[in-house]
């Protein structure tokens, strides 16, 4: 079933009533810079999705650009924490299919999300920048720091733990934004569950059948 959680970190106001107000500014922000484009969503749009008065907008951003860039970061930010969560519990090191897939549940669940980063970072350096700096080099380090020590305890074998991580982080956000996940809503369980045992079986056995050698 399609989520309508918007992967929006909690805001940092104290005023219950400021933080509710800035919340609605980015969730309804990243729906409609998600359909419609960030050149195609205009400040009165965003007032509208977000029920304030245009004015109000900046208030709380500076321009629309800085709008762009928190939706973006705050929804990676919380990828990250739920990443990093997610591979301090798992129960064995070799449960990377349920991780895969587990990911690629959050990911369909934010498809607005992956549009923006995926299509407005083309176009946006300084949002390029910013997910590039705070969100994706931090997942790396998550990521590497637990293969690193999967590796010291004889269980993956020894290689560069950074080039690891970079190819897990790599496989299930390409998966997750193919169209048999975020852009068909209706895929099923099962056929999730297949591209993350396949993903899952690449990652650790590799291609080459056995006995071959590069």
């Amino acid at each position: 079933m399609q989520s309508n959680k918007y992967s929006i970190a909690p805001s940092t106001f104290t005023n219950p009533a400021e933080a509710s107000t800035h919340d609605r500014i980015l969730k309804g922000a990243l729906k409609l810079f998600g359909t419609k484009g960030y050149e195609g969503t205009t400040t009165k749009d965003l007032a509208q999705a977000a029920n304030v008065a245009e004015g109000t907008l900046f208030r709380y951003f500076t321009n629309k650009k800085a709008i762009l860039v928190e939706v973006a970061t705050a929804g990676w930010v919380e990828i990250l924490t739920d990443l990093l969560t997610e591979l301090s519990e798992m129960g064995s090191y070799k449960a990377i299919a349920q991780v895969m897939k587990r990911r690629m549940f959050h990911l369909r669940e934010n498809k607005y999300l992956l549009q923006v980063c995926f299509v407005e970072a083309q176009y946006h350096p300084e949002l390029r920048e910013k997910i590039q700096s705070e969100i994706i080099d931090k997942m790396t380090d998550v990521a590497e720091a637990f293969f690193q020590t999967a590796m010291d305890r004889g269980i993956y074998r020894r290689m560069n733990p950074k080039i690891v991580a970079q190819v897990f982080l790599g496989m299930f956000a390409v998966a997750g934004f193919s169209e048999q996940t975020v852009i068909d809503p209706h895929a099923s369980p099962q056929a999730l569950q297949e591209m993350a045992e396949g993903l899952a079986d690449i990652f650790l056995n590799g291609v080459l059948a056995k006995g071959e050698k590069m």
